[in-house]
């Protein structure tokens, strides 16, 4: 063979292998998998929901003053649910006396009804009538309610709903101080306690006394009590039988 029919067979050859590769690479580049590389995304963190403050407990309060009373302070404190505590003052005592006290159910829906018609706390009206009574004591009513508190004082007032929510207090101050009076009598003063039945008598009558009937257990045990007095034991039996009507 001669020399150029040899160079023309090597070319052909170089030719057929080159061609070989350019259709390998093809074929690889045409069947590569393609990825989508995304960035990763910072997470926001969650905002903690804003929760309002809490709204503190409901109290009321009364309070009765007059220096030259029998019973010359009185300072009645409750919550919501008629439980609290009454302080009272009598002449010639050293210092209060302070006991618990627990409205009757009774007694505490009609405190609560004449609060709320009141409107106490979104109300700026004043109870106090153009004319004065200082000599009958001052009367002051009050509300908290979280932050939010009024005050309203007066000694004599035209407002009826003002008027009857002091009512009750009062009421209820001297059914409690009846209690206690006749409880101290029972211990050691027994010949005081017959006084303390005509007090209840005349607080019967007037309607100045909150729950009567809560009494009923206390007059029952006085009318066989025989360290008290046989006046105090029949008077005691005699409110039994009005009462039970």
């Amino acid at each position: 063979m001669s020399k150029g029919k040899a160079s023309l067979h090597i070319m052909i050859a170089a030719l057929l292998m080159m061609g070989a590769v350019i259709c390998t690479v093809a074929q690889n580049g045409s069947g590569a998998v393609k990825h989508n590389i995304r960035e990763p995304v910072a997470k926001k963190e969650a905002t903690p929901a804003v929760k309002s403050a809490p709204v503190g407990d409901v109290s009321y309060s009364y309070e009765f003053e007059k220096s030259d009373f029998t019973i010359r302070h009185i300072v009645i404190k409750h919550d919501a649910n008629g439980h609290g505590e009454i302080t009272f003052e009598k002449q010639g005592d050293l210092e209060p006396i302070v006991e618990p006290l627990d409205l009757s159910e009774g007694a505490w829906t009609r405190v609560k009804a004449l609060w709320d018609a009141l409107r106490f706390l979104d109300s700026s009206a004043s109870y106090q009538a153009e004319r004065q009574f200082p000599h009958l004591g001052t009367m002051r009513l009050r509300m908290t309610h979280g932050t939010r508190q009024r005050v309203a004082e007066f000694n004599w007032t035209n407002d009826a709903d003002a008027k009857a929510l002091a009512d009750e207090y009062r009421r209820a101050a001297n059914q409690f101080i009846f209690v206690f009076d006749m409880a101290v009598a029972r211990q050691i003063q027994p010949l005081d306690s017959p006084k303390l039945l005509v007090r209840l008598d005349s607080y019967l009558k007037r309607n100045e006394l909150s729950d009567p009937q809560q009494l009923l257990p206390l007059l029952r045990d006085l009318s066989t009590d025989e360290r008290l007095p046989l006046i105090t034991r029949n008077h005691a039996a005699r409110l039994v039988k009005k009462l039970g009507k």
